[in-house]
């Protein structure tokens, strides 16, 4: 990188920059974790020639550390499909239930930006369609940080809560629907679109918080590709070239999955889970009445602590996923 010349091509400077941050994720925890394990090594010693009972406690305590460290290492190690170590875009869509999957929506999207806080990923919202009563309809946000892609791809699929409904008077049960879809951001993907034949622009103007000129002018850009029926839209920045920019590189990455649904079965039966957004399509159940459950139906892991899975503790889920990927894939 230091090398003269190195940044007059962008765009291979940054796939250059792209590929050292997927490999600096791998190798520097691979490096701190050998330096612990030497520390341990030595701990373990001291503690053995002393015959120390404090010292056996922390070497205990630091070789619990290391063990879970090596589980995180081994689950990056499990993201080996091309678009794993990529940014994302990170949909939320209620589904049926009306209200009720709008507010679900909502509650999700907060999990998630907790765990994406987390987790050190950087968040920016790039559309929103707020509910009519409450919630959310849908919401589009691109995520980036190491991995965020592999470990994101986990939660696709239809996700299932059952409550007492805070909007029924009679305070009956109800069972509310939202899926999340998960799309690779990558500026090299080669896909052939006919931008004047094949996609229908509109503009308009974007609504909710944004200032004075996001409201007042149509800076907002919906695209349709018209072969496929697919519909994306962009609403954050103040420009609407921007913006248009923004929804050309969703739209290219969806029409690029529909082309990789094709070549990796894998990815189509797992794009296939999210089906219809109601009954008997849920990756994931999350139970609040009448007892406190959620569960994962692909992989079975659950919990009664659904107070720490809406506050963004997820990756029980996600690891587990990861690991019947894996397998899969061996299997296959």
């Amino acid at each position: 990188m230091a090398r003269p010349g190195f940044w007059d091509n962008p765009d291979r400077a940054q796939d250059v920059v792209a590929e050292l941050r997927r490999v600096k994720a791998l190798v520097e925890p691979a490096e701190q974790l050998r330096a612990n394990v030497e520390d341990l090594q030595v701990l373990h010693q001291l503690a053995t020639e002393e015959a120390d009972q404090q010292s056996f406690q922390d070497a205990a305590h630091q070789a619990g550390q290391i063990t879970e460290a090596l589980a995180r290492l081994e689950l990056v190690t499990l993201l080996s499909r091309p678009s794993d170590a990529k940014n994302c875009y990170f949909n939320i869509q209620a589904g049926a239930g009306g209200t009720e999957s709008c507010d679900w929506a909502e509650m999700l999207l907060r999990m998630y930006l907790r765990y994406f806080d987390r987790n050190g990923y950087q968040v920016q919202e790039l559309s929103r369609k707020a509910g009519e009563e409450a919630g959310i309809q849908s919401i589009s946000l691109l995520v980036t940080g190491p991995y965020a892609c592999g470990y994101l791809s986990c939660e696709m699929g239809v996700h299932r809560l059952v409550r007492i409904s805070p909007f029924d008077f009679q305070g009956r049960r109800h069972t509310s629907f939202a899926s999340v879809d998960v799309l690779p951001e990558s500026e090299d993907i080669q896909i052939d679109v006919d931008w004047d034949a094949d996609v229908r622009e509109e503009t308009y103007r974007a609504s909710g918080a944004g200032g004075q000129h996001v409201n007042k002018t149509s800076s907002a850009v919906r695209l349709t590709h018209l072969p496929t029926g697919l519909v994306v839209q962009c609403q954050n920045e103040r420009s609407q070239h921007k913006n248009r920019a923004t929804a050309r590189k969703i739209l290219t990455s969806r029409l690029f999955r529909l082309e990789e649904q094709k070549r990796d079965a894998e990815l189509a039966k797992l794009y296939g889970q999210k089906g219809e957004i109601a009954w008997g399509n849920q990756i994931r159940s999350y139970v609040l009445q009448p007892y406190q459950m959620v569960k994962d139906h692909r992989t079975n892991v659950e919990t009664a602590n659904t107070q720490a899975v809406l506050d963004g503790r997820i990756h029980p889920f996600i690891d587990a996923e990861l690991r019947r990927r894996a397998a899969s894939r061996t299997a296959n």
